[in-house]
């Protein structure tokens, strides 16, 4: 099992199988181009390969049961047979979850903090694996509707405790919970660049936190390249909010470009334990 008190900064490579997602929609929705890709994301250094059989980009609609079983187990069981990497069931969806981890996946990563489907505590608690609890306003379809704060930091903690209150009375270890603010997930540009600029905050609570900001739409806004997720430019800019991510607290980084994301955080973490 992954270590995630390393003073490493661990970095987790983005494997959609999916037609829609806004950044690599189509580009790995087979077995084959799947694995391939799996392939490239351990060669550059993945520590964790997140699967996902379902786009939550923004106005995203939800799939079938039956569709995301069928895009992501077949991967994970062949995942399996070719790495000792740790795999990541990313799904809000506890029959999804439960059989995913038993192909083969360690961890879950739930967008929804299990608030969507709430069998999804007791998978995670009788699994004693890790879980991401990641706050989102809505859901992916209606999420970027406008999203108010009253006060950001003051909703997002409140979310978490009262999420880790229950994680623990449903029988999942602390130890095992894992924090996500949901960059781009109901938040404006603002709300992203502020997340990122005091991700301290988050420490407070004591438990590892990760930050998704790779490709994200803030991104491509900032360097004008807002229909061009996989520019250069775009990368440049996502390496950059990782470190400056890192460097405020995350200990995970979730992102598509394992490779330039491994070589920035050489100098991150080596600047963070000098």
């Amino acid at each position: 099992m992954i270590n995630f008190k390393t003073k490493k900064t661990l970095v987790m490579g983005v494997i959609n199988i999916t037609p829609d997602s806004f950044s690599d929609g189509g580009k790995y929705n087979t077995l084959e181009k799947a694995l391939l890709h799996a392939k490239q994301l351990i060669n550059d250094g993945a520590d964790i390969l997140d699967v996902g059989g379902e786009s939550t980009r923004p106005f995203s609609k939800p799939v079938s049961l039956e569709e995301e079983l069928d895009r992501v187990i077949p991967v994970i069981e062949n995942l399996k047979k070719i790495t000792e990497i740790p795999i990541s069931i990313d799904t809000n969806k506890a029959v999804v979850a439960k059989k995913a981890l038993f192909a083969g996946a360690s961890i879950i990563n739930d967008i929804s903090a299990m608030t969507f489907d709430p069998k999804m505590a007791d998978v995670a608690s009788q699994s004693n694996c890790p879980i991401i609890l990641m706050h989102m306003l809505g859901t992916p379809e209606n999420m970027q509707n406008n999203p108010l704060y009253t006060d950001l930091f003051d909703e997002l903690l409140k979310f978490f405790k009262e999420r880790i209150q229950y994680s623990l009375k449903k029988g999942i270890k602390k130890e095992n919970i894992i924090l996500d603010p949901g960059i781009g997930f109901g938040k404006t540009l603002e709300h992203n660049l502020l997340i990122i600029k005091n991700l301290e905050i988050l420490s407070n609570l004591e438990l590892p936190v990760l930050i998704g900001t790779s490709r994200k739409t803030f991104i491509r806004k900032l360097v004008k390249k807002d229909d061009l997720p996989n520019d250069k430019d775009v990368v440049t800019g996502s390496v950059a909010s990782v470190c400056a991510g890192v460097l405020n607290g995350a200990k995970i980084v979730r992102v598509h470009d394992v490779k330039e994301t491994k070589a920035a955080l050489k100098i991150i973490d080596a600047l963070k334990n000098v």
